[in-house]
């Protein structure tokens, strides 16, 4: 008997632990970046056009953010997200993260996390780069060089360049790569950055595409969408396994999911969104080019089916993963964590987003502005309601303003003031691009393909 009772209590003491060790354990955080990945894409947002039931699921058990903004352009965002920092504090050039900045991956892995990314890189700084920036292991396309990223890929993974043959499609190969990290850092807290290299022109087939082993895709699709829609349905799909393999490890009341997109669809690309016809806006500064989906999922931590209609954008992820994660938030930041909403409490709302934005670095500015979700003001007094205007074809004038028009442009006009003067002059000089996608003409920058096959 006496034994017993003494199996019996260490029983009891191991329960204990166990609880404890649940109870003090940091949470996983997944952050998915979707390219070329605009507002109206997502059916759950209002779209028409497109399938993403996984996101839908996740948004209708989590929180949905209505007006969540990215900068225009890729690096400009990645820079952002990475940082928590306006562009205008720390952007350099196209192509480029520069050595001298803390991502949320250093942050994460002072901190004691096991992290990882994969996808797309567009950062320069070659195979040093991702462990610079905070990342212990990598599989990534567009490290040191820009091959294809679809079908038969050209990838690095740790240091070592790999090129696929077999028909192998690059999604799939980084995105078994992201669960078998998962899979093997399943007892620790992890932090997984996944920056999709879906859903970027070309719009090329997907596996799932019927015509994805063939020589030529069928011409019969339409010239500005071609297989777009078989690509975002497949970067749902994918973000479907990363999901089920949370549920497979049991991981998922441990894990936390943010999702965004890097900026505005592909310039051009159609869609159908709330009704009306909408056209892809990448690389302005319109809303079409800022406004991206934005969920957030984790299961008996954030709330279940809101919406959120307060002001979110790029520099606002940093934070708030530290302040989930119990990560201090380093003081010099532009983005404010979001947290609370995130919880289903009235948090501390933005009252404006403010976004500087030049591809190509340098001393100014080719789009600088302060919005809110009606009203935009640009620094050069262009006045928007883009609420009613989206694609910004007519300026309002200053003697027909209503007293909501007035009372938010001044608003507006007060948050420029806080940016005005120079940018600082460490990164004020004109770079050199370094050759990605999307990358504006610099002299010197390396050739690069017109298109990606």
């Amino acid at each position: 008997m006496k034994i017993l009772r003494l199996l019996a209590l260490a029983a009891l003491l191991l329960a204990r632990l166990t609880t404890l060790d649940a109870a003090e354990r940091k949470p996983n955080v997944v952050l998915i970046l979707i390219d070329d990945f605009g507002y109206e894409c997502v059916t759950a947002n209002g779209g028409e056009s497109y399938k993403t039931p996984v996101m839908d699921q996740l948004a209708a058990t989590g929180v949905r953010f209505e007006q969540c903004h990215a900068q225009p352009l890729c690096t400009p965002t990645r820079v952002q997200l990475m940082t928590g920092m306006s562009n205008r504090r720390n952007y350099t050039h196209f192509g480029h993260l520069d050595l001298s900045q803390k991502t949320f991956g250093n942050l994460l892995k002072d901190a004691g996390y096991a992290t990882c990314i994969t996808g797309k890189w567009q950062l320069s700084n070659d195979y040093a780069g991702p462990a610079h920036f905070g990342f212990d292991e990598y599989c990534l396309w567009q490290l040191n060089r820009r091959p294809g990223r679809y079908k038969n890929p050209g990838l690095e993974i740790n240091g070592q360049q790999r090129d696929y043959t077999a028909n192998e499609y690059g999604p799939d190969i980084v995105s078994d790569y992201a669960l078998d990290f998962i899979a093997r850092k399943k007892d620790a807290p992890f932090f997984l950055y996944y920056p999709m290299m879906l859903t970027h022109s070309p719009y090329d087939p997907s596996p799932d595409s019927d015509d994805y082993l063939a020589d030529k895709p069928n011409k019969a699709r339409d010239k500005a969408s071609g297989h777009f829609a078989d690509m975002v349905a497949y970067a749902d799909k994918l973000i479907g396994k990363l999901v089920a393999k949370l549920d497979e490890l049991k991981l998922r009341d441990d894990t936390l999911i943010l999702i965004l997109g890097d900026n505005g669809t592909g310039r051009g690309t159609p869609s159908k969104f709330q009704g009306r016809d909408v056209v892809g806006g990448k690389g302005t500064t319109t809303t079409w080019g800022t406004h991206v989906p934005g969920i957030g999922n984790w299961s008996g931590h954030f709330a279940s089916g809101k919406v959120c209609a307060d002001l979110i954008d790029a520099t606002d992820f940093l934070p708030t993963i530290c302040d989930a994660t119990a990560t201090k938030i380093p003081a010099e930041l532009d983005g404010r964590t979001f947290l609370p909403q995130l919880r289903g409490e009235k948090g501390t709302p933005r009252e404006w987003l403010y976004a500087w934005y030049n591809p190509s670095g340098g001393p100014t500015a080719k789009g600088e502005f302060a919005h809110d979700a009606q009203f935009k003001l640009y620094a050069d007094g262009k006045f928007f309601d883009v609420a009613k205007d989206g694609t910004e074809k007519s300026p309002l004038d200053d003697d027909a303003l209503s007293t909501d028009a007035k009372a938010a442009k001044a608003k507006l006009q007060a948050a420029l003031a806080q940016f005005a003067g120079p940018r600082p002059a460490e990164f004020a000089k004109q770079g050199k691009a370094f050759g990605g996608e999307d990358a504006p003409a610099a002299p010197g920058a390396p050739k690069r393909k017109k298109k990606a096959k």
